[in-house]
């Protein structure tokens, strides 16, 4: 058997990592017939890439907010989908003066499509939602600060929360790696679902964005409720029936 590519070997790691929950480094070692030091420097390129969490002798798999990988099988997944829902999700800002945008590439695309000709204020955690919007005209941009987590370059931490807690803000635009009618909205990491319980918590208005395959999915820690957003904005590759039954919970559901 000839030896695999490193993007092979990686492929495989986050197949094995997203199949059973996590992996071990020595284990992996192992099985694809390498050196230890070879998983542990998969496992730091799939960590920027925003697929794995590393863990001590480890990984988990981490469901990002659509960052485009190197890697052939997330490539660009679902932009057309992504972008359709970032300019619904716009149109949604009402008169809102003051709006949270949370991290992750979706909200990305809906920051650059808030308009121009009226004065806002964004806040975020995200390095690059910020400069993104750092030269927009009519825009203040209030970046928040704390600890940047590698892969989705993105402030964490109670610096973080502290910032936003002092903050009304009328209106929040929010990601997570899974929403589920029992289980409300789930994100992997600790310390990024503490910033998005508090962007919950200060905003009038909050608003979820995601694709249709983050629905039934669950990860590790719950931030919201599904009855705690004002509305959800997917595609229309969420089944009508299933649509209606997040809107029995409260929230308006709009499908584009």
């Amino acid at each position: 058997m000839s030896a695999m590519s490193a993007e092979e070997r990686q492929r495989e790691i986050v197949r094995a990592a997203r199949r059973t929950g996590s992996v071990d480094v020595a284990e992996l070692a192992a099985d694809l017939g390498v050196a230890k030091e070879t998983v542990r420097r998969d496992l730091r390129a799939l960590e920027e890439h925003g697929l794995v969490r590393r863990t001590h002798g480890g990984a988990y798999p981490v469901e990002s907010a659509g960052f485009e990988t190197t890697l052939a099988f997330r490539a660009t997944s679902h932009v057309p989908e992504k972008r359709r829902i970032a300019a619904a999700a716009a149109e949604l800002l009402g008169d809102a003066e003051t709006v949270f945008v949370d991290e992750g590439f979706t909200p990305q695309l809906i920051a650059e499509a808030l308009p121009r000709d009226r004065p806002l204020t964004v806040v975020t955690a995200s390095l690059a939602t910020a400069g993104a919007l750092a030269e927009a005209g009519n825009t203040t941009v209030l970046l928040l600060g704390g600890r940047v987590r590698p892969g989705t370059l993105a402030t964490v931490d109670h610096w973080t929360t502290k910032m936003l807690a002092g903050f009304v803000v009328d209106l929040a635009y929010i990601g997570a790696n899974g929403i589920t009618r029992d289980h409300g909205l789930t994100t992997p990491d600790p310390a990024v679902s503490e910033v998005k319980a508090q962007a919950v918590r200060a905003s009038r208005r909050t608003v979820f964005t995601g694709v249709h395959t983050k629905f039934g999915a669950v990860s590790f820690c719950r931030f919201a409720e599904v009855g705690d957003l004002d509305a959800i904005v997917t595609s229309t590759s969420l089944p009508t029936a299933e649509a209606h039954r997040y809107a029995l919970l409260g929230p308006q559901v709009i499908r584009v």
